[in-house]
């Protein structure tokens, strides 16, 4: 699909037109007219080249300062609803002294008819070996009747959603459960907006209480949106749903083809469908009179979007459930800093889940130092003895194992020992990752990939070293050292496929690999009785990261992946791998102790004014060169700290990622406690750029600072 951006005044430009001058008083006055305008026509309309040249700029800026609107009308190909041929026998049909002699097709196509007398689908007749010329000639008899009725893509078979998901609505509750539906269902009968945390431990049951609450919503003539960080997630989630509430349940998400979003729109606008389950875009599903949203995995990164238009799909859900007097629950394990603060400050209702279903205990965490590891055994070693032995008593078990390494590829660089360089992306200030399989060095970036040299890039000596390791790596390692397993991956790299995500999980499920291999794509909210073991091979990857986020991202992920382990009858282990066994958030993971993580982190937090001590807007410009961005960012920074809003700013400098897809970037942060003057305060600052500079990312509540 392309699209084809357009541009209307509102009352605030027309308002501004006559104080205008220059470009933006000929780009105003051409919107007089009320219409939406292509902004290909307005950069005619507005004149001199180089005007023309940043006509995208300046519209951007108009719109930020809401003197204009930017429409995105899609432009492709249409989808219709698919429609289908249904034969039916006619009383004719039925009367067999009536009937002409037929031959034995024909003969084969009324048995077949007369013992579905709702008819049956042209196609299937057709898969029966009687075609559709058969059909036509029994139709022109009077013999049977073809009408066309509408066909409705199936989007849960195409997702490989499981089967078998059973109904557990007469299942009982846990004394925890019980109690937090005791809290809950009262606050959805009230028909008023109230949102609540529901912070229950991996494997109590938080689920079972999403679906109950949906029942009680669904009685009371309401509906339900139903929310996951994951397309992955969906079609288990789905299947859950689907056991309780048949085929009035809809999906969402980008995984789908054109048709089946088509047409699940279609299901979910005209009000034939009581629950819409998706990701993070389908909070804007056109679901009328909601009565209950659930946010599950209300901490996972997924649900902000990074482009254009920038929003959390969390905190759209809360406003949305606000203006439809709705419940939202926030569901997690791990609650997002934010959430859990507000918890905690009574703005919303805090629900604890300590225990496990059926009382299983937690996974016992081992942590394994790997600065002893590479001592013994070498400075490349990948996996620790520890976890090597696990593997090998698993396997022979019949249990099934996940491995986690939050980095793809092979290597993590290539390393040059003459001249100490790396290969570089072109475009970007990060090093090529090596992909073995597909012998190419790629950045994860911009995509930019090169044959893996077999010379440095900088000085042309050949002796070059792969240095890191990624789930590639690990997936060798698993195969090697475990010869007996059948090992899978799942990352990025091989789930490119549609349905590819769903089909492997499905394998897993089915006992068919025994080890899984993977990214943080398998640690979050997946459900294998049959995993006893977890391995975290570089448990700390992510806390060198120049972001305050780290800690708690590592934190969350650990405390996820080790909660895989253990859900079904066998207990479950977890193997911890890491150069910083004593760095809190890992240490605190192990112990499985969100309080204790949330009490220090929230002193770091609050000492050096990060959120959730106050809000953030990290403001980015890009330039074509260093100067230029930074000398931009400067004037910006400065215009927003002298100003009359007494905000605290922090900056300019260049960012971590310094150079990303052909542009340098520069930022600041600004920090305050007023959400209306730090926006008011940057709207104003901008308005004093020129047009032609304003290539700016503004980005609240970032969840990445990178």
């Amino acid at each position: 699909m392309e699209s084809e951006r357009r541009v209307r005044i509102t009352g605030a430009g027309i308002a501004e037109a006559p104080r205008a001058r220059g470009a933006r008083q000929r780009l105003l006055r051409a919107l007089q007219g009320g219409r939406a305008e292509p902004i290909a026509g307005l950069a005619r309309t507005v004149g001199d080249g180089g005007a023309r040249r940043g006509i995208h700029a300046l519209v951007n800026a108009l719109a930020a300062e809401g003197l204009v609107t930017i429409e995105q009308p899609l432009i492709g190909r249409a989808q219709a609803f698919r429609t289908e041929r249904v034969a039916a026998i006619t009383a004719q049909g039925l009367d067999e002294s009536a009937q002409p002699r037929l031959g034995p097709r024909q003969l084969e196509a009324i048995a077949a008819l007369r013992g579905a007398p709702e008819g049956l689908r042209v196609a299937d007749l057709g898969d029966r070996g009687i075609d559709a010329a058969t059909v036509k000639r029994l139709a022109s008899r009077g013999l049977v009747a073809v009408r066309t009725r509408r066909s409705e893509r199936d989007p849960f078979g195409a997702a490989g959603a499981p089967a078998g998901a059973l109904d557990t609505s007469g299942l009982e509750l846990t004394a925890e459960q019980t109690a937090a539906m005791t809290r809950l269902e009262p606050r959805l009968r009230a028909r008023a907006f109230h949102a609540a945390l529901l912070h229950g431990v991996t494997g109590s049951g938080k689920t079972e209480i999403y679906l109950r609450l949906a029942r009680t919503c669904i009685a009371q003539g309401r509906r339900v949106l139903m929310l996951v960080p994951e397309i992955a997630l969906t079609p288990a989630v789905a299947a859950r749903f689907r056991a309780a509430f048949g085929n009035r349940v809809a999906i969402q998400h980008s995984g789908l083809s054109d048709g089946e979003r088509h047409d699940q729109w279609h299901r979910i606008r005209s009000g034939g469908i009581d629950v819409a389950v998706g990701t993070r875009s389908a909070v804007f599903a056109p679901l009328a009179d909601i009565g209950l949203i659930v946010v599950d995995e209300e901490h996972d990164g997924s649900y902000k979007q990074d482009e254009r238009p920038r929003y959390n799909g969390r905190d759209v859900a809360i406003v949305r459930a606000r203006d439809q007097k709705a419940l939202v629950v926030l569901g997690s394990a791990t609650p997002s800093l934010e959430s859990y603060f507000n918890a905690e400050n009574g703005r919303y209702e805090k629900i604890v889940l300590e225990r496990r279903v059926l009382d299983r205990p937690l996974a016992g965490v081992q942590v394994v130092d790997m600065r002893e590891e590479m001592a013994a055994e070498g400075a490349d070693v990948v996996l620790g003895r520890a976890l090597v032995e696990a593997l090998h008593r698993t396997i022979e078990r019949g249990e099934q194992a996940v491995v986690l390494l939050n980095r793809r590829g092979y290597a993590a660089a290539v390393f040059c020992r003459q001249c100490g360089g790396t290969a570089e992306c072109p475009n970007c200030s990060v090093s090529l990752t090596v992909h073995l399989q597909s012998r190419r060095a790629r950045c994860h970036y911009c995509s930019y990939s090169m044959t893996v040299p077999r010379q440095c890039p900088k000085c042309a000596a050949p002796y070059l070293d792969h240095i890191g390791f990624g789930t590639e790596r690990v997936e060798s390692e698993v195969r090697k050292t475990v010869p007996r397993a059948r090992v899978a991956r799942l990352d990025r790299d091989t789930v490119r496929r549609r349905g590819a995500i769903a089909a492997l999980l499905a394998r897993f499920a089915g006992g068919e690999i025994d080890v899984l291999v993977g990214t943080q794509m398998i640690a979050k909210g997946h459900d294998f009785p049959r995993v006893t073991l977890v391995g975290v091979v570089s448990a700390d990857v992510g806390l060198g990261l120049a972001d305050f986020r780290a800690a708690e991202r590592t934190f969350q992920l650990l405390t996820q992946v080790a909660g895989r382990a253990g859900r079904g009858d066998a207990p479950g282990t977890a193997i911890i791998q890491t150069l910083f066994p004593g760095h809190y958030s890992i240490r605190h993971a192990c112990l499985q102790d969100y309080d204790a993580f949330f009490r220090e982190e929230l002193r770091y937090r609050q000492a050096m004014r990060y959120p959730p001590a106050v809000a953030l807007i990290n403001t980015i410009v890009r330039g074509s060169s260093l100067t230029d961005a930074m000398t931009t960012a400067t004037d910006l920074a400065r215009r927003v700290r002298t100003g009359p809003y007494n905000l605290r700013v922090l900056g300019p400098a260049t960012a971590p990622l310094s150079r990303l897809r052909g542009e340098h970037r520069v930022q600041f942060f600004i920090k305050g406690t007023n959400r209306r003057a730090m926006r008011e305060a940057l709207v104003r600052a901008l308005a004093h750029l020129p047009e032609h500079k304003r290539k700016i990312v503004v980005d609240v509540d970032p969840m990445t600072v990178l």
